[in-house]
């Protein structure tokens, strides 16, 4: 895994799965409310599961929707890979199967559901969902099977690269050379290790893994596109190897594998790579991503960037059977205030502190407003106001560690943390402030518990016709990226205008095309038809 797929897991890590709400899920599933655990784990729940077999109740009270959310594929910063299904257990001709959201800039909520699967159905009327059969891994979901994860996924009694006890194997202590399928969790050790050293070892990794044995000998434009693939940083080559052997045992004959970049198919006669068409996930057997990606969680702990006191209680256990009981919490750390940033400001250096739900500098009222009267006729202001001035508008350039500062608060905004959200404006947090796209802190509103946070913003004097760098207002992101009916209600209430556009001509009527849950807006939407080609 390299460097920028690291970083994307600590924001997961950090971000996506608070220690906060893994001890609510756990609070709640241990007292017997696996409602109350899908309640804290952001996961919402259909009304079919009001009344289920007592079947289908037992492992719903061992359902651990925490440790679910963990492990659900990911994309981009922290985001939950969207259009999927995710079929946990089958009791005939029913299932119980997870959503995933439906769109990338949805709010990050999983929808617990139970009924026939929905195969061939298509999101929005076009976008395929993707199917992924998890009932062979109940470690990732049950809490009964957590602690087999380490047996389930790498064949032995410790993770690659690491003791029993979660610490990293120093450089003599792995294989140095192929050691055979004997030790499949040396085996790994040896495979990474060679997909690490680059493309000129992956042909002696493909005849390691024994693929050559498996699907006979690729011809020249075969081979050299399944080296390709096998260069996703992303793979981990011996778990994508097993995943084919597997596969060819079951009689499969072609198999998709859902990348970040693309869908593709595998034909397993030959070992052809193919992009996979439009939808292909519905005909082929889609192999689950947590059976050929490489383990976030053990490539952090690999390089260091996290102790296992840091991952999930479950996942440290499982993990790191060997390691004592912890004498503190376990789970990523919670947010603190944001610490004071210096910057050089008319040959002095000055602190700026986000306090008092402000930015705050050393400059006076008085003194900033003649330096912006100054700017005004062409002169040249203090830094300090230029800092100001990018913090509230989203335009300009910020010191770098003001730009982290305000990444942390709007990736807990996209990730649906609305605690931590609240907590750091009672920690005094500027929530004036714009990010990069120059959205306000309404234009993410659709995304958090708007109950708690809407009248927040409301009250401290945010525009919610504010328009940001799109020339978009907060309703239009809650109707275009599947904000609740509740939400966009609760905009309206607030005097959100309806008669918007965007910068590209995007009307609401645009927006709010697919959705069948607006009705109400719709009403009192004028007539028009906008951008047919958004």
């Amino acid at each position: 895994m390299n460097r920028r797929a690291r970083l994307n897991r600590l924001r997961v890590l950090r971000y996506a799965l608070p220690r906060r709400m893994i001890e609510k899920a756990t609070r709640a599933r241990l007292a017997g409310d696996w409602r109350g655990a899908c309640a804290a784990a952001w996961f919402d729940v259909g009304p079919e599961l009001d009344a289920v077999p007592a079947e289908v109740e037992g492992d719903l009270r061992h359902l651990a929707p925490d440790l679910l959310r963990w492990h659900v594929p990911r994309i981009g910063d922290s985001g939950i890979s969207s259009y999927r299904m995710l079929v946990l257990a089958r009791y005939g001709d029913i299932a119980l199967y997870v959503r995933t959201p439906p769109g990338d800039e949805a709010p990050q909520r999983l929808r617990l559901c139970l009924g026939a699967e929905p195969l061939g159905e298509r999101v929005g009327g076009w976008v395929p969902l993707r199917g992924e059969d998890w009932t062979g891994l109940r470690h990732l979901w049950d809490a009964r099977r957590s602690g087999e994860l380490l047996a389930r996924r790498f064949g032995g009694d410790r993770a690659p690269f690491l003791r029993p006890d979660g610490t990293p194997l120093g450089e003599d202590e792995l294989p140095g050379r192929c050691p055979g399928h004997d030790d499949p969790v040396a085996h790994t050790e040896w495979v990474t290790r060679l997909h690490e050293r680059g493309q000129e070892h992956l042909e002696t990794a493909y005849r390691c893994l024994g693929l050559d044995r498996l699907g006979g000998e690729p011809d020249p434009g075969d081979m050299g596109n399944l080296l390709h693939l096998m260069r996703e940083p992303a793979l981990d080559l011996y778990a994508f190897a097993r995943a084919l052997r597997e596969a060819h045992a079951r009689g499969a004959e072609r198999v998709l594998f859902s990348m970040s970049w693309a869908d593709v198919a595998v034909t397993l006669d030959g070992m052809r790579v193919e992009y996979a068409p439009s939808g292909a996930s519905v005909e082929l057997p889609s192999v689950p991503q947590h059976l050929w990606h490489r383990m976030p969680d053990l490539e952090l702990l690999r390089t260091g960037l996290v102790t296992p006191e840091e991952l999930h209680p479950l996942v440290r256990d499982a993990l790191c059977p060997a390691r004592p009981p912890a004498d503190g919490p376990v789970g990523p750390p919670v947010p603190e205030p944001p610490a004071p940033v210096t910057i050089r400001c008319q040959g002095e250096d000055h602190e700026i502190a986000v306090r008092d739900g402000r930015l705050v500098t050393p400059h006076s009222p008085e003194e900033l407003q003649r330096e912006r009267a100054l700017r005004a006729f062409g002169g040249t202001s203090v830094a300090c106001l230029a800092v100001l001035d990018a913090w509230t508008t989203g335009e300009g350039k910020l010191p770098a560690k003001l730009r982290e500062i305000r990444l942390d608060l709007f990736r807990r905004v996209h990730a649906g943390d609305t605690e931590s959200v609240l907590a750091l404006l009672d920690a005094g947090f500027d929530p004036h402030v714009r990010d990069a796209q120059r959205r306000t802190l309404l234009h993410h509103v659709h995304r958090v518990d708007h109950r708690m946070l809407l009248p927040r913003l409301l009250a401290a004097g945010l525009d919610v016709n504010a328009e940001d760098g799109a020339g978009r207002t907060p309703l239009m992101p809650a109707v275009g990226d599947h904000g609740s009916p509740d939400v966009v209600r609760a905009l309206l209430e607030a005097g959100a205008r309806v008669d918007v556009a965007d910068h590209l001509g995007n009307t609401l009527s645009v927006l709010i095309r697919g959705r069948d849950d607006l009705g109400f807006l719709a009403e009192r939407l004028p007539r028009d038809e906008g951008r047919a080609d958004r």
